[in-house]
């Protein structure tokens, strides 16, 4: 299922589920949507804690970001 709503949004097909999870959000953020209410979708404890996905960046840094992840050595 996961593989077929990615490859809908133009995703890489092989994106790890919480990779996909982050940019969800990240995205949300971008487009202005209160931390009220993507904190009870999002599981995290406080607002506070969604402050990450306001600094991150889209757009070119993604693709930046995007060559050089699969190469994590974890």
């Amino acid at each position: 299922m996961l593989a077929r709503y990615a490859a809908k949004a133009g995703l890489q097909h092989n994106m790890p589920p919480h990779r996909l999870w982050h940019f969800l959000f990240t995205w949300l953020k971008s487009q202005g949507i209160d931390d009220a209410l993507i904190q009870p979708y999002s599981g995290h404890a406080s607002r506070t804690s969604l402050e990450i996905y306001s600094k991150i960046a889209l757009g070119p840094a993604q693709a930046t970001y995007d060559g050089v992840i699969d190469q994590f050595p974890v």
